[in-house]
């Protein structure tokens, strides 16, 4: 019931939980972000040492007395150790790939002792998707802990809140802290498998046109440009000189094709559409096109490689109809 008063209400909970989201660079768990409360072993520990004490008091045992006040004892050192070992930690967030829409995005969260001592049994669960992990943080150390989160939808995806968790050393108190890094992963439209368009007479209608440079016969090589495909790279070459080089191909014709929005159905939805697009740039970049992209008000020109594949997805991950 309180996670869902939170959850209505997140002004309240980020000045409960002492932040205000997103937290760009590393932030550090400080004291008065680390809650701690017994454990439901703890409540029956507590439960235990009350027994205990009512029947020393009762029956006048000294060593009743002992053992309610030695336990007691262990349980106030268990206590702080808990608090003890989640304070103090730095955490950060490294670089999520992309994915494509129905995929898991991962994320990667950099947990940093900052401290002499062990920290072990940390855990970090996602509240959006409740994907979890546990690690110990060795002395003067740091562990990584990568998040699965489900990408349902194109776009920016953003991290949310992280929970991290301690119960170390004896369970019988729960340490807890939130942090809702400023990170986020980009999700591609998820493919359609289709057909590249079929050439017609005009090339801005999808045509292929007849290149200078094909991809039967080795004719040599030329300097490496970013467009290039790693397929094509002279590694040998380049082992050889440290200079990236390319080779070059004649024969066959390279294919040079335009991945027009106005090439699809009428009667496709916007993320149909987008999601078909997104298969013909994937089949163009296999097959060794030179392709371009146009969207209503957005157009990039033919080219080939991972950074031209990459700008063409993104381009159709952040599509938005005006």
């Amino acid at each position: 019931m309180i996670g869902a008063l939170l959850e209505r209400h997140p002004r309240f909970a980020n000045w409960l939980y002492g932040f205000t989201p997103p937290e760009r660079g590393t932030v550090v768990l400080v004291h008065r972000r680390v809650y701690i409360v017994p454990s439901r072993l703890g409540w029956l520990f507590g439960a235990t040492l009350g027994i205990l004490l009512i029947g020393s008091i009762n029956y006048a045992l000294a060593l009743g007395f002992a053992l309610t006040f030695f336990l007691a004892g262990m349980g106030f050192a268990a206590m702080a150790h808990t608090a003890r070992n989640l304070a103090r930690i730095g955490v950060s967030v490294g670089r999520a790939e992309p994915v494509f829409a129905g995929e898991s995005a991962q994320y990667r969260l950099h947990l940093d002792g900052r401290a002499g001592f062990d920290r072990p049994a940390i855990l970090a669960r996602h509240i959006g998707s409740g994907s979890q992990l546990v690690v110990d943080i060795p002395a003067h150390g740091m562990g990584e802990v990568v998040l699965d989160v489900p990408a349902t939808r194109r776009g920016w995806l953003p991290l949310g809140r992280v929970l991290l968790e301690t119960r170390f050393p004896l369970g019988i108190f729960r340490a807890w802290s939130y942090v809702e890094p400023d990170a986020r992963c980009l999700v591609y439209p998820k493919p359609e498998r289709s057909p590249l368009p079929p050439p017609s007479a005009e090339a801005a209608a999808g045509a292929l046109r007849t290149q200078s440079a094909g991809n039967d016969d080795f004719s040599g090589l030329r300097t490496y440009q970013l467009s290039d495909s790693p397929r094509h790279v002279a590694w040998k070459a380049v082992a050889r000189s440290d200079h990236m080089l390319t080779k070059q191909f004649t024969g066959e014709a390279a294919a040079e094709l335009w991945l027009d929005w106005a090439l699809l159905p009428a009667g496709l939805g916007l993320e149909s559409r987008l999601s078909r697009l997104a298969g013909w740039a994937l089949a163009a970049e296999r097959g060794g096109a030179h392709y371009g992209l146009r969207l209503p008000g957005v157009e990039i020109a033919p080219a080939r490689g991972d950074a031209h594949a990459a700008a063409c997805l993104q381009a159709l991950a952040l599509y938005a109809p005006s």
